[in-house]
């Protein structure tokens, strides 16, 4: 299994697979990002809008996808770019006959496992921390996507530490992601619960907010396990 680093422009994603099928991976990414950038180019609106934006009827499919999952989501189609970029490169590699593949595309992490997996999530330096969450072998690719009002570069509203959205549909996990973050404004078992609800869907398999010391969690989980959270392997830029 081998573990790669990739960069293409705006892209920094960690493959890891069986070394032959990374490159899958590699051109899927440049081939859709060649999608994203013609449609940007001939509407910059898509790139720039915060709330649910609506495409032409004749967009790329991963526009069309991105632009669905932010409208269920109330967020910008742009949020879930990272989630999008990772499935289909994921999805590209299962096709091409990887049994066992992992993208983790800034935090937003689409998979297809053969054998247990382990995904931290990384909060920062806080009270709650060195939390993971132990994936059996999967039939489906799934999405584990966080967003972060205090790490990274990505845009919240809101002050969550960690919001991660768990979802068989690694675009709306993303959005979600995003949405569930914007929504916790204040640490209270009474607001984190509200935002939870408000994002639950059947197409979300479950969620896990942290702030500081405080910890919510909503839907079906896997299990929940003490991991070392290693920051130097986790994919930024």
């Amino acid at each position: 299994m081998k573990r790669k680093l990739i960069r293409i422009k705006e892209t920094i994603a960690t493959i890891i697979s069986d070394e032959e099928f990374i490159p899958v991976g590699e051109r899927e990414i440049m081939h859709q990002r060649s999608f994203l950038e013609s449609y940007i180019n001939n509407d910059p609106l898509f790139y720039r809008a915060l709330k649910p934006y609506e495409v032409h009827d004749d967009a790329p499919e991963i526009i069309r996808r991105m632009a669905d999952a932010a409208s269920k989501m109330g967020v910008g189609p742009m949020a879930s770019v990272a989630g999008a970029i990772a499935e289909y490169a994921v999805r590209a590699m299962v096709e091409a006959g990887a049994a066992h593949v992992l993208v983790d595309n800034g935090g937003d992490i689409a998979m297809y496992i053969s054998h247990p997996v382990i995904v931290g999530i990384y909060a920062g330096d806080i009270k709650v921390k060195n939390i993971g969450l132990r994936f059996q072998p999967l039939e489906n690719i799934i999405g584990i996507c966080t967003s972060s009002a205090t790490i990274g570069p990505s845009l919240s509203f809101g002050m969550a530490d960690a919001a991660t959205v768990i979802s068989k549909d690694v675009i709306l996990a993303d959005a979600a992601a995003t949405a569930l973050g914007n929504s916790i404004r204040e640490k209270s078992k009474e607001s984190i619960e509200k935002s939870l609800a408000s994002i639950m869907n059947d197409e979300i398999d479950g969620m896990i907010v942290i702030i500081k010391d405080t910890i919510g969690i909503c839907g079906k989980l896997p299990e929940i396990v003490k991991v070392n959270v290693d920051y130097e392997l986790i994919t930024k830029g």
